[in-house]
């Protein structure tokens, strides 16, 4: 019996290059539309949690209803793909889906309170995601060469280097969130200034982390659908940032120290 199960009837159609990269294209300018968007309009979760933004859910739910999407899509996109065997390419997948394991399965269930998520956040989120997939899962899947990625790309100093990096950033990220975590035991409802780890350096440690970790899958796959994805998380992620960065300012004062510490990448902005 074959390791793999047999979908021969089920493969996806190749998309053309030229497609692909034009779906690049479009993601990318959406993004930026996003970027400046998000400078002015808080994304009304979290700590900007706003009713206005429609019926809401327990957070906990919400965080598996709108992650979990990539780590499926992801998975049919490999099983569906007649390299699903090839070595370098279950690396990849391999990384990936170990965020969004951890992302969808695993943080939602460490977090505290009783904060709500609105759907119309999940359902944009669960729209990005899949398009994510696309990005990712059509690249390393189905439009890159089938040359590409040799065995010998595991020894590639871009893919050595970018691995690193993806790991230190899931690093700080998962760190980062348990130090908001654990700010306030179970009952307190007080507001902290998160401390310690790279939050020494800038207010939002954990998104700054999540930036990194995908940096570091764009260079470990060299690819524009992972540079796509980096631009992404950067256009969702600093935005945040910068406006978590300003209430920190407005309500923790001094204690913010805003010579060191700074909005998202330490020590430059």
């Amino acid at each position: 019996m074959p390791f793999f199960p047999n979908f021969e009837n089920f493969y996806l159609p190749k998309m053309s290059i030229h497609t692909f990269n034009l779906f690049l294209i479009i993601m990318s300018s959406i993004a930026l539309v996003v970027y400046v968007s998000l400078f002015f309009v808080d994304a009304g979760y979290g700590k900007f949690y706003n009713p206005k933004w429609g019926p809401s859910v327990n957070n906990k739910l919400g965080w598996v209803l709108m992650e979990s999407p990539v780590f499926i899509a992801m998975l049919l996109l490999w099983l569906l793909s007649d390299r699903r065997g090839d070595l370098v390419r279950l690396a990849f997948l391999f990384l990936f889906e170990l965020h969004y394991f951890q992302r969808s399965f695993v943080f939602p269930f460490r977090l505290r309170g009783k904060s709500v998520m609105p759907l119309s956040i999940i359902l944009m989120g669960v729209v990005f995601n899949v398009l994510n997939a696309l990005m990712q899962g059509g690249w390393i899947f189905y439009v890159s060469p089938d040359d590409y990625y040799g065995r010998d790309w595991l020894t590639d100093p871009r893919f050595i280097g970018g691995f690193l990096v993806f790991l230190i950033g899931m690093y700080i990220n998962i760190q980062s969130d348990d130090i908001v975590r654990n700010l306030r035991k179970d009952g307190d409802t007080n507001h902290y200034l998160p401390k310690g780890g790279l939050f020494r350096y800038v207010t939002s440690a954990n998104y700054f982390g999540e930036f990194v970790e995908w940096v570091g899958f764009a260079i470990l796959t060299w690819s524009w659908a992972g540079a796509v994805f980096a631009w992404w998380t950067f256009a969702n992620l600093a935005p945040r940032a910068h406006r978590i960065y300003d209430a920190y300012k407005v309500e923790f004062g001094n204690e913010l120290d805003t010579k060191k510490t700074k909005r998202f990448i330490p020590f430059i902005w």
